[in-house]
């Protein structure tokens, strides 16, 4: 293309001109609606946040247009979430918000962030030590259980071979008793005393036989 005269010059740079133009006008603008539509999520940090409006107002300051600091920090006011409210009435009752640098903002909303960081490490902390603590307890009872449980087996034991050991005493007892008994009935029946004590001493026997057979 061969320009000759300084009208089609000029002419020419002002069409291309009002082209750029245009299109740096378009790139604002959807930076802007872009910004505009940013919100803090719950996962996110305050300079997470703050860097990732701080990216798209750059943009639009290399376009050539003004985005102050000023628009930065109500937008990070107005979107925040409500944990960050204490911080925001503090300021709102000792300083002008209007008037707010953007990093004091962010100072002080960073001091809260990591207060309340340091407060839930130190809840997880005591609620480990807690979790810690009933695992032990829960164990203690679990061994006293079992060891409760080994004694009153151990006594039942005890128990069951007290009662063997006492059935041929009983039966002894009792031809002991009849002896007595046939003794005190009068001389003249003592001669039955040993047929008496021989067949006691032989139920005896048969009771005990029959008993070790059974078991």
């Amino acid at each position: 293309m061969s320009l000759k005269s300084a009208k089609e010059i000029w002419d020419y740079l002002k069409i291309e001109y009002e082209g750029d133009e245009r299109i740096k006008g378009m790139q604002v603008l959807n930076l802007i609606r872009e910004f505009e539509l940013q919100r803090m999520k719950d996962s996110e940090t305050i300079k997470e946040y703050s860097d990732r409006l701080l990216s798209i107002a750059n943009k639009v300051r290399l376009l050539e247009s003004e985005f102050t600091d000023s628009r930065i920090v109500e937008k990070i006011l107005v979107t925040v979430p409500e944990r960050y409210e204490a911080t925001i009435t503090t300021l709102e009752n000792t300083k002008d918000l209007s008037k707010i640098s953007l990093a004091g903002l962010l100072n002080a909303l960073q001091a809260q962030e990591q207060r309340r960081l340091m407060r839930a490490d130190t809840t997880i902390e005591g609620a480990l030590a807690a979790k810690q603590q009933n695992v032990a307890k829960i164990k203690e009872m679990k061994s006293r259980i079992l060891e409760n449980t080994g004694q009153e087996q151990n006594q039942q034991m005890q128990k069951g071979s007290m009662e063997t050991i006492r059935k041929p005493i009983h039966l002894a007892n009792t031809v002991e008793k009849r002896v007595i008994l046939h003794s005190n009935a009068g001389e003249g029946l003592m001669h039955s005393v040993p047929y008496v004590i021989r067949r006691d001493m032989k139920l005896l026997s048969a009771k005990i036989k029959i008993s070790s057979k059974v078991k």
